[in-house]
This record gives structure tokens, C-alpha cells and sequence, in this order.
């Protein structure tokens, strides 16, 4: 296969992928090694062919099939900067990030297709391709399986290793490209996550690592892309579901896994009868990240598969990564681990010249590690660094004695629901032109299930009064502009909202009012 210069290729008819709860016709498909090294050898073919070459960029716009893997194989192998969108996204929302990232390709799949040819119409300079066995009468869409079915799947001389360049989203509510730094080398080369994934995590030919996320999101990709460069089968499930992912354990004989704390919430949901009722002996390492795991629920956990869970922290930028085991963690209740690779410091947010602080107490985190900008935003860039180089993602915490790193915000605006970063300006931007709307501010709530769900707190305008019908409207509003998961599932009316002469809202005043959730 030669996803990796220093782990023997994998048998050809060894599983690379296997389908787990897919949708109409994919539940238990299974796409060997030797055909993912042909496709995904077409794929570097196709995208030549359309003039792609090394550093130029390709979006891949798929919901959770076997192709997304050879696609992003031959993305990578060509060299590319190949961009996850999430296939949740508005036509709009997902139209910005293709174009932003000046992607000259799309692939798509049929949950995306009406997305993808509205892009089409929106930005015919992108050449767009479809997958699935359905023919899809789309003007501008083209077959991405006829697209390749005449192309060679021999060798190809001189590959390099692309690399994929992940979008998070903007405190101005427009989401930000990740460039991270990368020098082309040969193909085979891999990245530094294959390594902590063999090294730390203990993945090799053997594993069989369970996806049940998103394959947009950085981790599930990143680890999923790693398992595979170190010889391992990946099982994906289109959705999540609690007694599905189980059952695919035991049936698969799962090795590995990565969930966020929502998943373990529902896992642990099941009526202990239940969840007795299938094996998971063979897990070896469950993972999890994204999002801060309830204490209580990470003991739960724990205590159900043994002490086989592992917890990092780290952002898409790539800068820097904390990481903990089970033993350590019941010593360090609460903590993210200690840094590997690349040390951490606190800073003071409010020192200019940008002190550290002594362990206990709260400040500004940086990782040593830097390595990338944002693409086009040299002041987010500019204001991610320490002037001793150093990066951070924006996120609060401290150290203790020992090194062990605490996480005292994610990042002040930040909503994480169900594991999904959500900033909240890109929802007042929907809501406050709404003309019942003098004001609004939008915040996340504790939710047992999803660590936190979106609050919209409006301040009604003069001639207004608060009403359930309103906040029909305001929320039908946000559902008409946003990706779902983004919208409010709650509304609060306030008679004003606290802010500074300067305008600048209060939102940790708003946080600790609705610490325990709205008043309806």
C-alpha cells in the first residue's frame, strides 16, 4: 500500500475499511487494502488530469461511506491541501469554505447532493463529482465513479504526501482555515499523529479502530488516516447509536475506539442489563476529546471497561498536545494530561508583555509548538502567538505541581454541544436584524447529554414582548440560515442586556446566571 515508509504493507485482502450501521446498502461493506490502493491511485489520476498538483486545494464534502477514504487517500497522495466540510452545513455555509480555500475540486456523496450542485451553480470554476451508485441528474455534477472507472490503478512515480487543511470556526462567526506548516515530502513519509498513535496509543497491524464520529471533524479523520498508515482496519458508523457501537464491537472485535463525552452519556443511558449483554473484551484503548468529560462520568466509564480510557487535548492547529491515562487520571481527577512533545506554559491574559503564572493558577494556554497560520487572517494569526514564539488555541487553564494541565474555559464564547465546536456570533448574526430583536446574546447551557445546547437570551425591542410564538419565529429563523446543530433549542427574554459603555457584552455574567439553564 505504502501508506507508511516504516509498517509493512498490509495483505491486499486485508479489511482497510468496514461499514457498521451504514445507511441503504452500506451496513457491512468492506473495502480491502488492495482496492483503497487502486481507487485511491485513480483518484491521484483524476485530480492530474483536471491540472491538480502538489499544494493546490480539493474539498471533500461526504457523509461517513468507504469512498471517503479512497477520495482522501488520493487527495493526499497528489499532494494536495484537501479540505473536510461538514456535510451539515448550509449551501452557503459549505459554498464559503470551498471557495475560501480555493478549492478547485468537490467530491461529494448522495446525502450532500442538492448541497454540492447549488455550489455548482455558486462557483462553476470548481469541477464537482458525485459517488454512489444512483445517477444524479444534476446540472454540473458529474459521476465521480464513471469519472474514474477508466482510469490505471498501477504505481505512480514521485507521490507526495498532501495534507488535510481542516476549517474552524471564527469568533466573527465566518470559520477559519488551518494552514499548517508542510513541506511536501515523499509519500509514505506520514505525520507525527501516526507515531503517537503507535507509540502512545498502542496502534498497530493488529488494531481495529471504531469511528463513530463525524469523518469531517479532525479527529476521527486524523486517527482513522492513522490507523490505517500503521497497518490497522477502521470501522465506521454513519451515525452514532449507543447499542449499534456495542454490538459492533463485539461483532468486529474492536481494538480501538474514540468517542466524546456525549457518546459515553448515551453508552452509559443503556440499562446495565444491557450494555452486559455484549462483549467488549477486546478494546484495548478507548479515547476520547473534544469536549470536558463530567468527573462522574469518566469514573462511570472506568469502572464499566476498566481503566483502558485515554484523554488528550489539542487543537486542528497542530501546535501541541496533552495526554492522560486512566491511572493517572483518578490520581489527577479533572486534568488533561501532561504535554508530549511540546511543553506548555500559562500565561497572563491581561500582561502585555505576556508573564507566566505559577502553577494553581488560571491563565492563557500556549503550547512551545506553532506551525501554522490562519488562512487568510494574519491578525488571528498574529494574535494566536507569545513573542517566544509560542501559539495558543485561546483556551484558559492552569498547571499543578506536577506538570498535569486543567482546562478552566474553552475558549471564552465557545459552545460545545455533543462534542462539535459552536461559536455564538455567527447565531446573534442570524437573530439580531430580526425586527423584534433590539439585542441578543447567545451562550451554551449545561445539558446532561450533550455537555452543553445553545441558549439564545433576546432583549425584545420596545414594541415587543417576550412570547413562546417569538421564539418559534426567532429559533424557524435560525433553522433557515444555519446548519442545524448550530440553532438555539432554547430562548430567554431579558429586559436588557449587560454590557460595558464600550458596548462590549458581559457574557460570563450571562453564563453565571443560566448556570443552572433558562427560566423556561
Amino acid at each position: 500500500m505504502g501508506l507508511s515508509a516504516d509498517v509493512p504493507d498490509p495483505p491486499p485482502d486485508k479489511p482497510a475499511v468496514v461499514m457498521a450501521g451504514g445507511g441503504p446498502g452500506l451496513d457491512g461493506t468492506v473495502v480491502t487494502f488492495g482496492e483503497l490502493e487502486h481507487r485511491s491511485r485513480q483518484v491521484s489520476r483524476l485530480l492530474a488530469g483536471l491540472g491538480v498538483q502538489p499544494g493546490d486545494h480539493v474539498a471533500v464534502m461526504l457523509a461517513n461511506r468507504p469512498e471517503y477514504f479512497e477520495i482522501g487517500w488520493g487527495a493526499q497522495r497528489r499532494g494536495t491541501y484537501w479540505t473536510p466540510v461538514n456535510w451539515h452545513l448550509t449551501a452557503d455555509e459549505a459554498a464559503y469554505i470551498v471557495e475560501d480555500c480555493g478549492a478547485s475540486v468537490l467530491f461529494a456523496s448522495p446525502e450532500t447532493a442538492e448541497v454540492a450542485a447549488q455550489i455548482s451553480a455558486r462557483l462553476p470554476q470548481v469541477t464537482t463529482f458525485l459517488s454512489g451508485a444512483k445517477r444524479f441528474d444534476l446540472p454540473g455534477v458529474a459521476s465521480y465513479t464513471e469519472a474514474i472507472a477508466g482510469l490505471s490503478g498501477d504505481p505512480i512515480p514521485d507521490e507526495v504526501e498532501g495534507l488535510y487543511f481542516y476549517y474552524s470556526s471564527g469568533t466573527t462567526g465566518r470559520p477559519k482555515g488551518i494552514k499548517r506548516d508542510h513541506a511536501f515530502p515523499p509519500f509514505g513519509t506520514g505525520m507525527t499523529l501516526d507515531l503517537l498513535q503507535r507509540w502512545v496509543f498502542g496502534f498497530g497491524p493488529e488494531s481495529v479502530y471504531l469511528c463513530p464520529a463525524p469523518l469531517y471533524h479532525a479527529a476521527p479523520l486524523g486517527f482513522s488516516l492513522g490507523a490505517q498508515r500503521n497497518g490497522g482496519t477502521v470501522v465506521i458508523m454513519d451515525r452514532f447509536d449507543p447499542e449499534g457501537c456495542l454490538r459492533a464491537i463485539e461483532q468486529l472485535h474492536v481494538t480501538h475506539a474514540q468517542f466524546v463525552p456525549t457518546h459515553f452519556v448515551r453508552m452509559l443511558k443503556l440499562p446495565a442489563s444491557e450494555r452486559a449483554r455484549f462483549d467488549t473484551s477486546s478494546l484495548q484503548t478507548v479515547i476520547h476529546a473534544a469536549a470536558p468529560c463530567p468527573a462522574e462520568v469518566k469514573r462511570q466509564m472506568i469502572d464499566w471497561l476498566g481503566p483502558k480510557l485515554w484523554e488528550y487535548y489539542a487543537g486542528s492547529e497542530g501546535n501541541g498536545i496533552t495526554v492522560i491515562g486512566s491511572e493517572e487520571w483518578l490520581s489527577h481527577p479533572g486534568s488533561v494530561g501532561r504535554a508530549v512533545g511540546s511543553a506548555v506554559h500559562i500565561v497572563d491574559p491581561d500582561d502585555p508583555a505576556g508573564a507566566e503564572l505559577p502553577p494553581g493558577e488560571d491563565g492563557l494556554i500556549y503550547f512551545e509548538g506553532s506551525g501554522f497560520e490562519y488562512h487568510h487572517d494574519p491578525g488571528k494569526t498574529a494574535g494566536s502567538r507569545h513573542s517566544m514564539g509560542w501559539s495558543t488555541l485561546g483556551d484558559i487553564g492552569h498547571l499543578d505541581e506536577e506538570g498535569f494541565l486543567y482546562l478552566s474555559d474553552r475558549r471564552t464564547d465557545l459552545i460545545i454541544s455533543g462534542g462539535v465546536n459552536i461559536y455564538p456570533a455567527e447565531i446573534e448574526q442570524a437573530l439580531v436584524m430580526h425586527r423584534a430583536v433590539a439585542d441578543v446574546a447567545v451562550i451554551g447551557i449545561p445539558d446532561p447529554e450533550m455537555g452543553e445546547s445553545v441558549l439564545a437570551i433576546v432583549q425584545p425591542a420596545e414594541t415587543e414582548a417576550g412570547s413562546a410564538e417569538l421564539a418559534n419565529d426567532l429559533i424557524a429563523l435560525c433553522r433557515d440560515q444555519l446548519a442545524s446543530f448550530k440553532c438555539p433549542r432554547s430562548v430567554e427574554f431579558v429586559t436588557e442586556l449587560p454590557r460595558l459603555p464600550t458596548g462590549k457584552l458581559l457574557r460570563r455574567k450571562l453564563r453565571e446566571r443560566y448556570q443552572a439553564g433558562p427560566a423556561r
